[in-house]
């Protein structure tokens, strides 16, 4: 299989998959459960999750790992096994992808704060990702995606660690808000430009925007952070579909698949090299960008 980033080199658009989260939810995965345990106690039904949007027309799997840094998996008490639990992540999905699809690991922030914002130093992070990014590329993965970030530091470190330790392709996507005085930034500060920025200083191969808002909001994320590439990187979008409500105590998305992919036409029109979809999405969602991609 031609690499994926000579495919995209030459023009080709790519379809991603959709939500992992949700669809967990969706066959019995409870608050309080850890979601990527899930690839070592319930692996058929992450293998489900994988196929089905393997058969509406995914070009790439996306792994069950973003939780599966130390500092994540220590809040179930399995920091002791990122290792185990992000190699079977990635087999898991290289199993789908049999040469037909790209297995791209997912890398979550950590949730905790670089010093002087917080106690944990420059040091503590590399090796935090590090050690997940290595199991992720043992397991299988083709690429791997530092995602949801709002803080550059971390983001950059993450990078690094894929960059300088792994033969992997790297991805990084920041989650942008609109702002009240105009434009958008990360609940850190960050802008669209300063993300690009510091993706690129740090070796990023693909940078982008996912979660946070819908495709609506995104197309103008998307429109900036191509203009601040300057050509130099390929860009990748990952909405959620459309804003959150909450109905009874839980959190509902609402936006139809033909809205979703209304969107994705308007991303690939503002730059976006690589589509698919975050929170509330599914195998519908996916089948219907692919369909307004191809035929569009």
């Amino acid at each position: 299989m031609k690499a994926l980033l000579d495919r995209i080199r030459e023009g080709e658009i790519l379809i991603a998959d959709g939500a992992m989260g949700t669809q967990l939810q969706s066959r019995g995965l409870t608050p309080g459960e850890c979601p990527e345990l899930w690839c070592a106690t319930h692996p058929e039904d992450v293998l489900a999750i994988h196929r089905a949007y393997a058969e509406v027309g995914s070009d790439i799997v996306e792994c069950n790992s973003f939780g599966g840094t130390r500092y994540k998996l220590r809040h179930y008490g399995l920091d002791d096994r990122v290792a185990e639990i992000n190699r079977a992540a990635a087999r898991l999905a290289r199993e789908v992808a049999d040469g037909r699809q790209y297995v791209l690991g997912s890398v979550g922030p950590t949730g905790a704060f670089l010093e002087p914002l917080g106690e944990e130093t420059e040091e503590s992070f590399f090796a935090a990702f590090l050690e997940q990014v290595q199991a992720l590329e043992a397991g299988g993965a083709d690429a791997v995606i530092v995602e949801t970030m709002t803080a550059v530091e971390e983001a950059a470190i993450a990078i690094r660690a894929a960059r300088t330790c792994t033969a992997l392709t790297v991805m990084a996507s920041f989650t942008f808000d609109p702002q009240p005085s105009g434009g958008y930034a990360t609940m850190m500060g960050v802008t669209p430009e300063q993300a690009v920025e510091a993706a690129l200083a740090a070796g990023a191969h693909i940078v982008g925007a996912n979660c946070g808002t819908g495709g609506r909001d995104m197309v103008e994320v998307i429109r900036r952070m191509k203009r601040a590439t300057a050509g130099a990187l390929p860009l990748i979008a990952m909405p959620n579909a459309g804003m959150p409500t909450l109905e009874n105590g839980r959190t509902i998305f609402k936006e139809k698949p033909e809205e979703t992919a209304q969107f994705a036409v308007r991303l690939v029109e503002a730059g976006v090299s690589i589509i698919g979809g975050c929170c509330g999405t599914g195998p519908d969602h996916i089948r219907a960008i692919r369909r307004a991609i191809r035929q569009g």
